[in-house]
């Protein structure tokens, strides 16, 4: 087989595609394990890009209204669940963030090219996994090995599925919204999430329960890949490949955080449950 057929053939972009997450990843995980300062601006420039590439890719433009809406209550909402009392600081972001939410509708309802429901949505999406990630960090006793437990599962099911996909072929998962998506992909994910879950918890915490560990990261892995699909869909109905080109190889941040965004907030309700100072395989 020629070069130039092996560069079209299924696996042409793993190479930029490894090189891009040998880079990122480790500064990413290096922001969740040195604390508040590096882990809040890391949560910052996430919200605010991500918030530019959404209102991007509905067709608005976040420097006017009202796209302009969603970075400024993001934001906020992210800067309230920071640095507002623990108590209140996270049903105040919430509410703020409704509040965004229904202005933001209401604003484009008055004029602008992008959709009204999509904007408020958008808003949600976004912000409330932001407030999910900081609370989830918050934590002093579990809060870091439960951002790393989150971001290994969601990145392991996006790797494994990725290589199963592209090794198994097979089956279609959902042809109308992601046509490259498979069956075995799914399932590779899923066994990923769920190896690199336990083998993190087992890491981490070795007196956990490795069968608890396993379970929590296969329904952490499952939401991942429903965050991959929802977002594919928001992508198709606005006729985008990627969120952006801000990433080599892999697009924009709504394209690998897409897992991320749909987990975290299952993950903090997750972890609000078990009380302060519990990890989530626990």
């Amino acid at each position: 087989m020629s070069g130039a057929a092996q560069a079209s053939g299924p696996w042409r972009d793993l190479r930029k595609r490894a090189l891009t997450a040998a880079l990122l990843g480790p500064a990413a995980l290096a922001c969740v394990w040195l604390g508040a300062f590096w882990y809040t601006g890391l949560m910052a420039l996430c919200i605010a890009g991500l918030s530019w590439e959404y209102v991007r890719m509905c067709g608005g433009r976040s420097r006017a209204l009202p796209g302009l809406l969603v970075p400024l209550f993001v934001l906020g909402a992210g800067a309230l669940a920071a640095f507002a009392r623990p108590m209140s600081g996270v049903p105040m972001a919430v509410a703020l963030l409704c509040v965004g939410a229904v202005a933001a509708f209401l604003a484009a309802r008055r004029g602008g090219r992008v959709p009204p429901r999509f904007l408020g949505a958008g808003m949600l999406y976004i912000g409330l996994a932001g407030i999910a990630l900081i609370e989830l960090r918050a934590d002093n006793q579990a809060g870091r090995e439960n951002v790393l437990f989150l971001l290994l599962i969601v990145w392991a099911s996006d790797i494994f599925a990725y290589m199963a996909g592209r090794f198994f072929g097979g089956p279609k998962l959902a042809p109308a919204i992601s046509p490259g998506k498979t069956w075995s992909g799914a399932l590779g994910g899923l066994a990923g999430a769920m190896l690199i879950g336990l083998l993190a918890a087992e890491f981490m915490e070795p007196q956990g329960s490795g069968l608890h560990a396993a379970l929590v990261a296969g329904v952490l892995g499952v939401v991942s890949q429903a965050g991959d699909l929802a977002e594919s869909w928001i992508k198709r109905r606005f006729g985008v490949k990627d969120s952006s080109q801000l990433i080599p190889g892999h697009g924009g941040l709504l394209d690998r955080l897409d897992g991320v965004l749909a987990a975290a907030p299952v993950a903090a309700i997750w972890g609000a449950a078990l009380g302060m100072g519990v990890h989530l395989w626990r």
